[in-house]
This record gives structure tokens, sequence and C-alpha cells, in this order.
């Protein structure tokens, strides 16, 4: 499997604070990956800079099989080439259904003339029918968001991301709020995702890592401290004393 994105040696510095240390991360497609580490690790950071929101002082980040540098890019170009980030709050549009949340979300071309001649054609009705069943809201399409529990408007925010046709997909955690059965299903779409996609999830909750059932890597003081299962990381003493303080 070769690398979708690779990061080598990354290393940002706020205000004295070094908040990625020479940091290195790479990515398959297919793949699954979580995680995780204590508050502070660089976790947020790190998802910064994949997008563009963050430039690092030093290190590279290259994408795809050409190995393009991400890092003249713009967040919008970053998004354009593939990249999509859900963050941890769901951000819908929840006075506009499900429906038209997913059809505004669609990959088209973007710009004053492209709206005004936008039209929603057979194709893009297909490809909506086809999210909304991936992301299991088929019977709430006609709803306004607003009416949605928050475990669907994360899924909701999911197939938005997938309007967009990625290859990548940030998610921050996403069980973060939800019940047992939400979180089941979230698990399930994921996973399913992930046998398509690069799956990137940052998560806290160590029974929803446990049931992805993936490669973890564990972030400390904007470093990987350790990677692999999460059985394998857990029984790393140095992840033991970061979280049990130990």
């Amino acid at each position: 499997m070769s690398s979708l994105l690779e990061v080598q040696g990354i290393s940002v510095t706020f205000d004295g604070f070094r908040a990625i240390n020479n940091l290195s991360f790479e990515i398959g497609l297919p793949e699954l990956r979580a995680i995780i580490g204590p508050n502070g690790a660089g976790k947020t950071t790190f998802m910064d800079i994949v997008t563009g929101k963050t430039r690092p002082d030093e290190g590279t980040v290259k994408w795809g099989d050409l190995s393009h540098s991400l890092l003249s890019k713009s967040e919008a170009q970053i998004a354009q080439i593939g990249i999509g980030r859900k963050f941890q709050r769901p951000t819908v549009f929840e006075d506009q259904s499900v429906w038209d949340n997913l059809r505004v979300a669609l990959k088209k071309p973007r710009g004053p003339m492209a709206a005004i001649f936008d039209r929603v054609t057979d194709n893009d009705r297909a490809r909506i029918a086809e999210i909304a069943d991936e992301i299991g809201l088929t019977e709430r399409l006609e709803d306004p968001a607003s009416i949605l529990s928050h475990g669907q408007k994360q899924w909701l925010e999911i197939g938005m991301l997938l309007a967009q046709d990625p290859k990548l997909l940030l998610v921050d955690e996403p069980a973060a709020g939800m019940t047992t059965e939400e979180r089941e299903h979230t698990t399930a779409l994921l996973k399913r995702l992930a046998q398509s996609h690069a799956v990137v999830v940052v998560e806290h909750d160590m029974e929803f890592v446990r049931r992805l059932d993936c490669r973890v890597t564990v972030l400390h003081e904007g470093s990987v401290l350790a990677e692999g299962s999460l059985d394998h990381v857990m029984a790393d003493e140095r992840v033991i004393e970061v979280y049990l303080g130990r």
C-alpha cells in the first residue's frame, strides 16, 4: 500500500511553545487510523497543518502518488484535491433539509456564474441518495437538520464531506455526546468508509477506538510516542506514564 499522505519532520512553535515537535506520520489508501493522546499532545495542530490552516516551521507534507507538497497550497486548494475535515461540533445548515445540506456540499464548480446556472441533475440526485443511504439518513432527507439528533447531525456532516469526494477524511471526536446506538452506527460507518478512503479519527474515548479495531498513533508533546494496535500501544510503558501519570 503506497502512502496517500506523508508527513515528515514537521515542527511548529506558537509564542515559544512547541506544539508539534519533529512529527512524522503516513497513511495509505484505503486505511483507518486512530490518533490518541492527552490534551495538548498536538492532535488539533497536526490536523490544522494537514488542512493548510497552520504552516509548519519546518518539515514536509506530501500528498498522493506524485508526492505533491501541500505546504504551498491554500485551505481551499487542499480541500479540492481530496482532504476533508469534520470538526468535533457539527456544522450543518440547521434551517435547511438534510437533502439541501447534501446538495449544497456536492463537488461542483464554484463562483458567481456557477451559482447562477446551478441546476440539480439526475446524477446529483443519485449521488445524494447514495450518500444518504451510506450515512443512514434516507428516511430523514426532507427533515430540517435542526430536528436531527446529535448523532444524526454528525452523520450528516460526514455525508457533506463525502459529497466533496475526498480521498482522506479527518474526523475529530465523532463519538462525543452520542448514545450507545449512535456510537455503534458511527463505528460501522467509519469502518465502511475506510474500505475505500483513508480515514483518520482523533478520539479520546478508548472504548470507541477499540471498536474501530485499527492501527493507533499516540501523540505526546507534539511527537509520535507509539504506534500499533491499541493493545500494543497501551502496553507501552511510555504511554502508560503519559495517560496514568506514573
